[in-house]
C-alpha cells in the first residue's frame, strides 16, 4: 500500500493535508469532519482574510476532547502573512517592525490553535514578485529565532518563484524544508521548483491542484486513466501528486469529496500514466 507519510529528519509528515482556506463559518465543522475521516495534517494561516485559524483550533480541541486524537498525532502548519495579504483584522501591530510582527502573529497562532508548538511555519509569500526585499529577510530572521527557541520544528515558504527560493536557500541560516505553491499543469505541475526541491532536500507542497487545472481535468487522457482505475479525475490528480513526491493539499468542502480524496491510498499509477499526466498541457 502507498505510504501515507513522507519522512523528514526521521519524522513522519502526512503526505496529504487538509487545507482550511475560504471556509469561514464552516471552518470548524469541516476541519472536525476531515480529522474524523483520518486527515492528520492541517494547513492554515493567521490571515483572517482567507482563513479562520481560531476555528481550526476549536476543531482540534474538540477532536482531542472527544478522544479522536492527541496533539502528537497531528502535523500542524500555519503561516505569517505580510500586511498586503491581510484585511483589517490583523494579528499584529502594523506599525511594529516586521520581526516583531512575526513574533506577534506566531503567539496569536499558538493561542488560536491551542498548542505550544507548530510543526511547520511558512512565510506566506515574499513581499514582492521578484527578488527578496529587506522585509522578507527580516521576517525570515524572526522565523529563525522562533525555530531556535524550539517552538517550531520546520520552516518553509509559499507562493515563491524559483529565483526567490534559490536566494533564500543560499542565504538563510535555517533553510526552508517546505515549499508550498499553487500547482499548474501548464507549467508541468511546477516542474522546475519541484526539481529544485528534490535536489536540495526540500519537500514540495502543491495546492489548488484541482481548481487551478480545470483544462487539464477535462482532458480525455485523464478521463481514460480514471476509467481504467475506476476512480474520479480528482482522485487521479491527487494520486499523481503523491506518486511524483508532492505533499498534496485538498480544500474539499463536500463530505463525499473529502472521503474520495482520502481513498487515494489503495492504488498506484503506472509510470506511463504518470508521464501522460506530467505532460497533459505540454506544448
Amino acid at each position: 500500500m502507498p505510504d501515507r507519510n513522507v519522512w523528514i529528519d526521521g519524522q513522519p509528515v502526512p503526505c496529504f493535508l487538509y487545507g482550511t482556506a475560504w471556509k469561514e463559518a464552516r471552518t470548524q465543522q469541516l476541519t472536525e469532519f476531515a480529522l474524523r475521516l483520518g486527515f492528520r495534517g492541517i494547513d492554515t494561516a493567521n490571515q483572517r482574510r482567507h482563513y479562520h485559524e481560531a476555528a481550526v483550533g476549536q476543531a482540534i480541541a474538540t477532536s482531542i476532547a472527544n478522544g479522536m486524537l492527541v496533539r502528537d498525532d497531528l502535523f500542524l502548519q500555519t503561516k505569517f502573512t505580510f500586511r498586503r495579504g491581510q484585511d483589517q483584522r490583523l494579528p499584529y501591530d502594523p506599525a511594529a517592525p516586521v520581526r516583531v510582527q512575526v513574533e506577534q502573529s506566531f503567539v496569536s497562532s499558538l493561542a488560536h490553535l491551542g498548542t505550544d508548538r507548530i510543526d511547520s511555519y511558512l512565510l506566506h509569500g515574499p513581499s514582492q514578485r521578484v527578488g527578496l526585499a529587506s522585509a522578507d529577510w527580516e521576517a525570515w530572521r524572526g522565523m529563525e529565532a522562533i525555530h531556535d527557541r524550539g517552538h517550531v520544528r520546520w520552516l518553509g515558504i509559499s507562493n515563491v518563484s524559483l529565483e526567490q527560493l534559490e536566494r533564500l536557500c543560499q542565504q538563510a541560516r535555517v533553510r526552508p524544508r517546505f515549499v508550498q505553491n499553487r500547482c499548474y499543469a501548464a507549467s508541468g505541475w511546477d516542474r522546475e521548483i519541484r526539481a529544485f526541491c528534490t535536489a536540495n532536500g526540500l519537500v514540495y507542497q502543491g495546492f489548488s491542484l484541482l481548481t487551478a487545472n480545470r483544462e487539464a481535468m477535462a482532458r480525455p487522457d485523464l478521463a481514460r486513466i480514471a476509467a481504467r482505475h475506476g476512480r474520479t479525475a480528482s482522485q487521479i490528480v491527487f494520486r499523481f501528486a503523491l506518486d511524483v513526491g508532492m505533499v498534496a493539499l485538498t480544500g474539499a468542502t463536500d463530505p463525499t469529496h473529502v472521503r474520495e480524496d482520502l481513498a487515494v491510498f489503495d492504488f498506484y499509477l503506472g509510470d506511463e500514466e504518470i508521464q501522460r499526466i506530467e505532460n497533459l498541457l505540454s506544448p
